[in-house]
């Protein structure tokens, strides 16, 4: 296919030189009913570009197809058989890939380290959740994606299971084994989904970390905006093989789209898949040198260690790992990530990418060069400096594994939507989540409506939000109180 083109993109330019007059949504008319303090601050570009996908770029019945077009460039340009586009970000296109795959009732087999879109999808369809276990780096308190033989032990132990749903990379960078993983559930006849959120980047270098549809996934959700170029909100799902059909698919995300999507986040993809195909490897070809230079100078802050393949990558660990996710290490300083985030925005205008109990994460993009990363080293040796002057960290209780894991004593959609009560969270343990407790980021539920609370979990978050994380997700976001289904006796 040609390339070159940019069908959504050129449409759009198409419709500012010819002069139309809409009579339609949206409201400000390209700017011209937006208050003038609202474009001093967006630019009157913003509101120009958005217009109504139908008339605006496309007649009545959309008989030029121009989504249609782009969305086959976008397929073409990773080697998948279908694409669909979302201006509703991953989170919708992952309910639709799980909806696509399972009903209410039925099983999926999921890694435990699923986002909390996952959770979302479960309580909407009512699918019953079979849990895998990630890999638990107890040395580093780090979870890594489940591998394929724990995947193939789940599918053993439940063949009546629709399919599996991983997460990889995960927010660390962290990879599985998709080849071996896609191999397991073909041999089942099950689809694989993979959440590749953080994956927008990787069909377009050789020397990055397998993505799914070259490892013989069946469908991949990605989310453009994480480390690509498109706008938030942007995601896009691929689709490939016979296990699924391109209409179901469809259909089921459908039922979660808007019906008034935003031209800008097409345009915005259609371009970001133009720049890749033409310009993508030596874009990487670039980057990751500068990568590599920055990660060995960072190691050579004293009190910083920025984890590699040696600390990631081996039995019981990763299988990959994503270079552009520099996780730095902060235990050498004895300071918290939730206090070195905050210290670095604050003193050096920096915002980090995800911050733990010990660590901060970077995530360096093709958008990056020697001036970025100049500010991020020079905010970084500030910090070695004067990291004494950051007061000690509150301790954060991090049980483990096989206290973290939780019973799924319901199913998340009844006991979300279950009668329910607030306690204390001295009485919460022994008790059944009615909501999702979540430390963002990275977004990884610690637990989800259905599962029994143990007093390990709970100690872990109140410890947790004492240190500076935060739990946005649940009713009481200082985990003083916690939502709990109420029982009978």
């Amino acid at each position: 296919m040609d390339h070159s083109q940019a069908p959504i993109l050129e449409a759009l330019a198409a419709y500012h030189d010819s002069d139309q007059l809409p009579f339609t949504p949206p409201g400000h008319k390209q700017a011209r009913g937006a208050d003038p303090r609202v474009t001093a601050v967006l630019g009157e570009a913003v509101f120009r570009s958005d217009v109504l996908a139908v008339s605006g770029l496309d007649d009545r019945t959309s008989s030029d197809g121009l989504l249609e077009k782009a969305e086959q460039l976008m397929a073409d340009a990773v080697d998948a058989d279908h694409t669909f586009f979302s201006t509703c970000g991953s989170s919708l296109s992952v309910k639709a890939a799980m909806l696509s795959v399972a009903g209410p009732h039925e099983r999926l087999v999921i890694g435990r380290d699923a986002h909390k879109s996952v959770v979302a999808g479960l309580i909407l369809s009512g699918i019953c959740p079979v849990w895998v276990d990630p890999q638990w780096d107890a040395e580093r308190h780090f979870a890594h994606p489940p591998a394929p033989e724990s995947f193939e032990k789940a599918l053993e132990e439940h063949p009546d299971a629709k399919g599996v749903l991983v997460v990889t990379p995960t927010p660390y960078g962290t990879c599985t084994d998709l080849a071996a993983l896609a191999e397991v559930c073909h041999s089942r006849g099950k689809p694989l989904i993979v959440d590749e959120a953080w994956g927008a980047h990787l069909p377009f270098h050789p020397d990055l970390p397998s993505w799914a549809m070259d490892a013989g996934a069946d469908v991949c959700v990605t989310s453009i905006h994480k480390m690509g170029s498109g706008l938030e909100q942007s995601s896009v799902f691929h689709l490939q093989g016979d296990l699924i059909a391109p209409e179901l698919l469809k259909e089921r995300a459908d039922l979660f789209s808007t019906t008034s999507p935003s031209v800008l986040i097409y345009a915005a993809l259609d371009g970001w898949r133009r720049q890749m195909v033409e310009h993508g490897r030596a874009v990487y070809d670039r980057l990751l040198p500068l990568v590599a230079d920055v990660r060995s100078r960072i190691a050579e802050i004293e009190g910083l260690h920025v984890y590699g393949r040696d600390d990631l990558c081996g039995p019981g660990l990763a299988f990959d790992f994503d270079p552009l996710h520099v996780i730095i290490d902060l235990t050498g300083l004895g300071k918290a990530g939730y206090q070195v985030a905050d210290w670095l925005r604050e003193h050096h205008r920096i915002n980090v990418g995800l911050s733990d109990h010990r660590r901060i994460g970077v995530q360096l993009t093709h958008a990056d060069d020697e001036h970025t990363v100049g500010r991020l080293l020079t905010a970084l040796r500030d910090l070695g400096d004067r990291a004494g002057e950051l007061p000690s960290p509150s301790r954060v209780e991090i049980p483990p594994p096989g206290e973290l894991r939780l019973e799924q004593a319901m199913l998340p959609r009844d006991a979300f939507f279950g009668p329910a009560e607030h306690v204390p969270w001295q009485k919460a343990a022994g008790r059944i989540s009615a909501e999702l407790l979540t430390p963002y980021p990275p977004g990884i539920p610690a637990a989800l409506p259905g599962e029994r609370l143990n007093e390990e979990v709970i100690g872990y978050l109140r410890s947790g939000v004492e240190a500076g994380m935060v739990v946005p997700d649940a009713a009481d976001s200082n985990v003083e109180t916690v939502r709990v289904v109420v029982e009978e006796g």
